[in-house]
């Protein structure tokens, strides 16, 4: 684990953490550290909503709100995506082969000089702006 005190979780750590996959136990890591007040965990408010219409589609909504309730109560900040924050992701997204979705993981960890935790690949395309963490598989 990097010795870093903030760490942006992007989709597919949530999803690791949630559904206990590959990976689980990093986040489950961080996640006592949060507690603990060792670090800070960020999540974008857009990768909030892309986890949450991942589990919808699969499992249904009252999955998707079951998820938001633990994600709600753990010591994860949710943060907003203002006006700056779209524009920030849409230049992020212009230069880089990502989804925008991932542009929004990327600008929160620039913005809180976080770690990004992911498994996700195309975040290999960013690696020259942000650190990445990858989780175990």
């Amino acid at each position: 684990m990097a010795e870093r005190s903030a760490f942006v979780l992007d989709t597919f750590a949530l999803l690791a953490y949630l559904q206990d996959e590959a990976g689980a136990s990093q986040v489950e890591s961080l996640l006592k550290n949060a507690v603990n007040e060792k670090c800070r965990l960020f999540v974008s408010s857009i990768n909030l909503g892309e986890l949450l219409y991942i589990i919808e589609r699969r499992g249904g909504v009252t999955k998707s709100q079951d998820a938001l309730a633990l994600i709600r109560q753990l010591p994860i900040e949710v943060l907003p995506a203002d006006e700056q924050v779209v524009f920030d992701a849409a230049h992020i997204k212009a230069g880089h082969a990502l989804s925008y979705a991932a542009a929004f993981a990327v600008v929160a960890a620039i913005r809180n000089n976080a770690v990004l935790l992911t498994s996700d690949s195309e975040f290999e395309s960013v690696l020259s702006l942000i650190d990445v963490e990858w989780l175990k598989k």
